[in-house]
Parts: structure tokens; C-alpha cells; sequence
């Protein structure tokens, strides 16, 4: 029964996500009087389909993915007519493919907004207190448990999570001596720190102690506005700093992603609205990327049309496109193959 929960989960999360996105596109078009002729969840064949003037609404076979087809925004079969994507202002054509990510920006702010309201705001001990132990990391494998307090790492003494953390970000695989204080009495214990995957700084899987306060309506709406801005700052920050680095950023793929909300909707309510959250921001954000093909790489190619006041022919938009979906597919088997190297597909949903 477990197992039909997650993969509910996982099916709900994605299609919601992606139905905001498409819901995005499908208002900006109306607004500027479009003419939609589908508006799809999913690819492949129909499952479900409805006609409602003029509008095929349908949910398709594979459900990962969705799409607005909108009369006119093929350039080969466009006629220049009313009512027609490529007919109008690049400036309109900007904000169309705006709507999709800003929808989502939308969604997480009230996620957000919704999860603190009802449980409240984590707040996080700055004591050097264990508050929970991730499996299959050093710290489980070694028997701590949350509520041992962390005294001292190879002889220096910790009184703070930020010592904690600063103390250990250099000792991957270096075999390291823990003072654990647990109740009244002390011990020694050691062991190898391994790699955050994310941060790629030592870590032997803890979690600091937290405590959820009360906070109310208006305070809840500038929090949830923050926590979307820090998960967009902190995602951009991380990318760029691999890139400046030369080193290849850890991404998670779909196997990742579905392992992870499968956790997510295990663990309650709570976890499960905060990771669609998150999710959202992150689809948004990477729709915004000036890629070709994705929302974000036609905002540069209508900036370019209204720069040069003309149509770009549909020869060079075809050759942009072709590279955004090799760069896309690319992306998608990396991230996949390291999901697998990771996980193993066996680990999908868990034990």
C-alpha cells in the first residue's frame, strides 16, 4: 500500500507541477486573444480528451511533460493571420513564454506560504546536538543517534553546528575521531567522512536539531516569498560556481527526482507540499535559462526580434531549436545515467 501511495505521489506532484506551468502559457495566450488548439499533459497518445470550443483538452499516455498548441506558432504552416502566435508583438510572445515559469514562481510562494501557516517555521539549534541521523551514512553506520552531542572532531573542541560543519567540510575519506557526549557519559568514536553529493564538502550525515514556532498569515506570505528567492539564489549560485570551477555539477534526473518525492510523500504532508515547492521554484528557474527550445531561450530569441524589428527566418529558428534539444537530451541521459550510478533503479521507492 506504501508503494500505490509514493507512486500517487509522484504522479500527482509531477502532473500538478507541470499543469501550473501549461496553465501559464494557456492564460498569457488568451490574453492576447490567441486561438489554443490543445492544451496536453503529458506526450503520446490520448488517454483522456475533451473538445470545448475549438480546445482539445487531453491527458496523454506518458505523463512526464505537457504542452499549449497555439494556432500559428509553427512558422512553416503560420499565415500571418489574426489571432496567431507568430502574429504577434514580440513583446507578447516574451510574456506567453513568461507565464509558464512565472506560474510556477506563483505556486511555490503559496506552498510556502500554505505549509508555514499550518506547521509553522523551522527554526535551527546553532548547538552542536545531533537532531537526525541519514541512512546509510557514516554517522548511522557508526551508531549515533539524534540527540548525541557532537564534543570535539580529531581534538578540537565544538560548541557550535557552524564549527560542526567548517571542521569537517575538508576531511573527505579521512578516517576521523569523534568525542560524542551522550546523556551523562562520553565516548570515542571514528570514522571515514564521505561526500555531500551537493555540496561535495565532508559530511557524515546529520541533521542539527529544529524546533517548529508559530508564525502568522502576513509573516507566513514574506517568508514563503523568501524561502522561493534562497532556493533560486542558492540553485544559481551552485551552478555558477561549477562553472567557474571547471567541474561538473551533481543534478538529479527523473529517477532522483522520483526517489526523492517518493521519500517526500512517506513522510508526510508537510515534507511532501515543502519538496513540490522547491520542485517548482526549480522547474521555473530552469525554464528561465536562456537554453534554446525551453521557455527561456525563446524570451532571448523575441529580445533579438525586437532588437532587430523583423521575424527571425524559420530556417534559424529550426537550427536554434535543434541545438536546445540536443543540449536537453544531453542533460537528461547525464543526469539519468548519475541517478542510477547513485540510487540503482531497485532503489527507487525506498525500502
Amino acid at each position: 500500500m506504501t508503494i500505490v501511495l509514493q507512486i500517487l505521489g509522484i504522479a500527482a506532484g509531477f502532473g500538478f507541477l507541470i499543469f501550473i506551468h501549461e496553465l501559464g502559457h494557456f492564460f498569457a495566450a488568451k490574453m492576447c486573444k490567441i486561438r489554443i488548439l490543445t492544451f496536453a499533459l503529458g506526450f503520446g497518445p490520448d488517454l483522456i480528451k475533451h473538445t470545448y470550443k475549438g480546445t482539445k483538452y487531453c491527458i496523454k499516455a506518458v505523463p512526464f511533460g505537457g504542452f499549449v498548441s497555439m494556432a500559428g506558432d509553427n512558422p512553416t504552416g503560420a499565415t500571418g493571420g489574426e489571432g496567431e502566435y507568430l502574429s504577434l508583438k514580440w513583446y507578447k510572445k516574451v510574456w506567453i513564454s513568461f507565464a509558464g515559469p512565472f506560474l510556477n514562481y506563483v505556486l511555490a510562494v503559496f506552498l510556502f506560504v500554505f505549509v508555514f501557516n499550518i506547521w509553522g517555521a523551522t527554526k535551527i539549534s546553532t548547538s552542536s546536538s545531533i537532531g537526525a541521523v541519514i541512512e546509510n551514512y557514516p554517522a548511522a553506520q557508526a551508531g549515533l543517534v539524534p540527540g548525541d552531542k557532537i564534543k570535539s572532531i580529531d581534538g578540537v573542541e565544538i560548541d557550535t553546528w557552524e564549527e560542526l560543519l567548517s571542521n569537517l567540510k575538508n576531511k573527505v575519506e579521512k578516517q576521523t575521531t569523534f568525542v560524542i557526549e551522550r546523556g551523562t557519559y562520553s565516548f570515542d568514536l571514528s570514522m571515514i567522512v564521505t561526500k555531500n553529493p551537493v555540496t561535495r564538502k565532508g559530511s557524515i550525515g546529520i541533521a542539527p536539531l529544529t524546533t517548529n514556532i508559530e508564525i502568522g498569515f502576513f509573516k507566513s506570505i514574506c517568508l514563503g516569498a523568501e524561502a522561493s528567492i534562497m532556493q533560486t539564489v542558492s540553485t544559481v549560485a551552485y551552478l555558477i560556481d561549477k562553472i567557474i570551477s571547471f567541474e561538473t555539477p551533481e543534478i538529479s534526473g527523473p529517477i532522483g527526482i522520483m526517489r526523492t518525492m517518493a521519500d517526500a510523500t512517506k513522510s508526510g504532508m508537510q515534507n511532501y507540499l515543502s519538496f513540490l515547492a522547491i520542485m517548482s521554484v526549480t522547474l521555473g528557474l530552469c525554464n528561465l535559462f536562456p537554453i534554446p527550445m525551453v521557455d527561456g531561450g525563446m524570451i532571448v530569441l523575441f529580445f533579438v526580434e525586437g532588437i532587430i524589428k523583423k521575424q527571425i527566418s524559420a530556417k534559424i529558428v529550426q537550427i536554434y531549436n535543434t541545438i536546445g534539444l540536443v543540449f536537453i537530451l544531453g542533460v537528461f541521459l547525464f543526469a539519468t545515467y548519475s541517478d542510477i550510478l547513485r540510487l540503482g533503479v531497485g532503489k527507487l521507492f525506498g525500502k
